[in-house]
């Protein structure tokens, strides 16, 4: 059997429990992560041809932005066991890739006691949920994709796509 366990089971019954961060130093801990929204030609034609997409509920990728920052701020309200965390940072970003699709990415940054990929993960997954929202008028055929843990560093192990 693996050393690795599910850090958040507890080890003598089995029931979900928030991990213990209390005896733990503080530390620099980054996270980023990034999803593919695919709009298809017609939505990225628009997004192209003006500075912005706007729609009846707004800018598409300014409020897209605002809404992955609150979001990646919410995380612990979302995901259960999570710790609440105050972030010292967090950056959205929106880039178009091609004819079709849009790259999402979210870089958070905290000195504390736990990492903060879930907030990373939460703040691309908001800000993808956003775009759909926005962009459903146009079309339905949108798809998330490929939302993924980038890097992390800090803790007790560093990662690295």
């Amino acid at each position: 059997m693996s050393e690795k366990n599910f850090s958040h089971l507890d080890k003598k019954t089995g029931n979900p429990n928030m991990v213990d961060v209390g005896e733990k130093q503080p530390s620099q801990r980054t996270a980023s992560a990034s999803c593919r929204v695919v709009l298809g030609k017609e939505i990225i034609r628009e997004l192209t041809t003006t500075a912005e997409l706007m729609t009846k509920k707004g800018p598409v990728f300014q409020t897209a932005i605002i809404a992955g920052t609150m979001g990646a701020k919410q995380t612990a309200s979302l995901i259960p066991l999570c710790h609440p965390i105050g972030l010292d940072d967090c950056k959205v970003t929106i880039d178009v890739l091609n004819e079709t699709e849009v790259q999402v990415q979210c870089s958070v940054r905290v000195f504390g006691k736990t990492g903060v990929e879930m907030e990373a993960m939460t703040g691309v997954s908001v800000a993808a949920l956003t775009i759909y929202d926005m962009c459903k008028g146009f079309s339905h055929d949108i798809t998330i994709k490929e939302i993924k843990l980038e890097e992390k560093k800090g803790g007790k192990r560093d990662f690295k796509r």
